[in-house]
């Protein structure tokens, strides 16, 4: 767990809140004390999101599974508010380390410690299966190892069996991995999926490796398809076991009452002496609030906490220096300090980051990846007449709209956005469709052009369609209009898996769809920052840093992550407001 930051509430409703648990996509999570002194898990949904009607739906419906299941197994839910911002709900604070953090630490499990976690498990399933529930997304990181138990945790998908899917047309819920081939296959969710993801965890608690192997996300869900479970070194009873589990066929899989009975358990397995070991891993909590965090006198800012003067060139404006550790095999380019959070789906306590060989955090989303781009392409975004926007290489069509285009309204008319913070964003370019996945209203502008190119070769002649160092990414106004007042962009460019910040790379069997804007460019005018032939260029990743809370954290080489990466030219307001005009992709390698 970290500290509370200075912008963190010290209250939610009438808990009293004493440290950070994890964050995410969906929200933060806090450890809280309730007015009678119980410790609570508190989630508190993003402002950002709260105006996203599937976001609020899934949550409310976390609220319902929460309040519904009731067992052993589970972390009961004890206060919620669902009626206005801040949206929040609290529950039974459970300490111990994660699944996934305890093999990361420990190393697999002894074969009786496997046995015994798997009954327990195959017990908590029984138990929410019995309330009309599937848990949907069954994994290492959503199982804590408690001192009086393991805990199912994150029911945030959950399905009861009166309800809709919310997932996107296209996808299926869970993770790469852990997800039943009739749900990656058929969106066909039911118990046996939970059962399916029960051998695929205990696969990885019995190995320490992903079940299905790594890679892209696709991959990995073809293997768990299409091939058998890596089941190498794992002592034979527990074989049969997990691959029964993980028979491809749901109807060919066991209950969990027949997992419990073939696992023959004698012992409780708080009573497994590596069981304790592993549970006692555990963070202790807090026993007081923080110190207050308002000061009472008068401080002098430091020179980075000063607003940029308009005067000073942004290229000389002094910006936070960031902590730098090296990036194994590329001491060029650090990633991202520790700490630095990737906006992904809330994930409940999790184990917190050390030097090398100590706990680290790992945090993991559900997705496919998609998409693949052309190098050295431009296109031109011209409207048709039903509304929906076309790509090609000629001139536009349609009525102009870059002379209705305003500048863009900065707080205190200090002209452009110092930065862009990386907030929540889960646009993928998809490479089957040519375009990326993007509302309607965010969709290409009129007249805007943009390009891909290598820098070392910008006509594009000879270059190949993935890039291993640098990308030159430009954009241009066809239809620029008269007055040019100041109109700022920035760039997102983002790899397409999340990236551990103690590696800069992305976690080894743990590879997560990016669910954020991934690096962001400097805000730049439109029109004052263009050439003489009217492009305005950025490159990665020279230009580009990760922004979180105001604080810069260098971009990782391309060669980190190979696959798809996602850019989009953002209409940027503020350094929270900006919003996509045009997005593309390229491939690294």
């Amino acid at each position: 767990m970290d500290a509370l930051k200075p912008q963190d509430p010290a209250h939610i409703g009438t808990h009293t809140l004493l440290a950070r648990l994890g964050a995410g996509g969906m929200g933060q999570v806090y450890l809280g004390r309730s007015p009678g002194g119980r410790l609570v898990a508190i989630k508190v949904i993003r402002d950002e999101i709260t105006d996203h009607p599937e976001a609020l739906a899934r949550f409310r419906r976390e609220v319902e599974t929460a309040r519904a299941v009731r067992s052993a197994y589970t972390a009961n839910l004890i206060d919620a508010s669902l009626d206005a911002a801040p949206y929040w709900l609290a529950t039974e604070y459970v300490a111990g380390p994660t699944l996934a953090g305890a093999v990361a630490e420990r190393g697999p499990l002894p074969a009786g410690t496997c046995r015994g976690l798997f009954a327990a498990l195959a017990e908590g399933l029984a138990a929410v299966h019995a309330h009309g529930v599937t848990h949907r997304d069954l994994k290492p990181q959503n199982v804590i190892l408690a001192a009086q138990g393991p805990q199912l945790i994150d029911f945030g998908i959950a399905r009861g069996a009166g309800h809709t899917a919310l997932t996107e047309a296209g996808s299926a819920p869970g993770t790469p991995g852990y997800t039943a081939p009739e749900v990656l296959l058929r969106n066909e969710v039911g118990p046996p999926a939970d059962v399916f993801a029960l051998g695929a965890t205990l696969a990885y608690a019995a190995t320490g490796r992903a079940p299905f192997g790594v890679g892209d996300p696709t991959a990995v869900s073809y293997r768990a398809v299409h091939e058998p479970i890596d089941v190498a070194g794992v002592a034979p009873e527990l074989v049969a076991l997990i691959e029964a589990c993980v028979a491809k066929d749901p109807a060919a899989r066991p209950t969990p009452a027949e997992v419990i009975a073939r696992c023959g358990v004698r012992t409780a397995l708080v009573e497994d002496p590596h069981y304790a070991a592993l549970s006692a891993l555990a963070e202790p909590a807090p026993r007081t609030p923080p110190a207050p965090r308002t000061p009472t006198t008068a401080q002098t800012p430091t020179a980075d906490q000063l607003p940029p003067d308009p005067r000073t060139p942004m290229a000389l404006q002094a910006q936070p220096t960031p902590r730098t550790p090296q990036i194994p095999g590329n001491p060029s380019t650090p990633p991202a300090p520790h700490g630095a959070p990737n906006y992904l789906p809330t994930q409940p306590a999790l184990p917190p980051g050390r030097a090398k060989g100590g706990r680290r955090r790992v945090v993991v989303a559900a997705g496919l990846a998609l998409g693949v781009a052309a190098a050295a392409t431009v296109v031109l975004l011209t409207q048709r007449g039903d509304g929906e926007d076309s790509a090609h290489g000629g001139p536009g069509t349609g009525t102009p709209s870059a002379t209705a285009r305003t500048a863009s309204p900065v707080a205190g008319g200090r002209g452009a956005p110092a930065y862009a913070e990386t907030k929540l964003d889960r646009t993928l370019y998809d490479s089957a469709e040519g375009q990326c996945q993007l509302p309607p209203e965010e969709r290409g502008s009129n007249g805007l052009m943009r390009v891909i190119e290598d820098p070392d070769a910008p006509d594009g002649q000879g270059v190949d369609t993935t890039f291993s160092h640098k990308v030159r990414l430009g954009i241009r106004d066809k239809y620029p209009p008269a007055t040019k007042e100041p109109y700022y962009v920035t760039v997102s460019v983002k790899p397409p898996h999340d990236i551990d910040p103690d590696t800069g790379r992305p976690v080894p069997g743990l590879s997560a769809v990016n669910a954020s804007s991934g690096y962001t460019s400097k805000p730049v005018d439109l029109y004052g920052a263009a050439d003489a032939g009217g492009w305005t260029y950025v490159t990665y990743p020279d230009d580009f840093r990760q922004w979180v809370r105001g604080k810069a954290y260098p971009a990782i080489p391309l060669a980190n992550d190979p696959g798809d990466w996602t850019v989009q030219w953002h209409h940027i307001r503020t350094p929270d407001d900006y919003s996509s005009l045009i997005c593309a992709g390229f491939t690294a390698k």
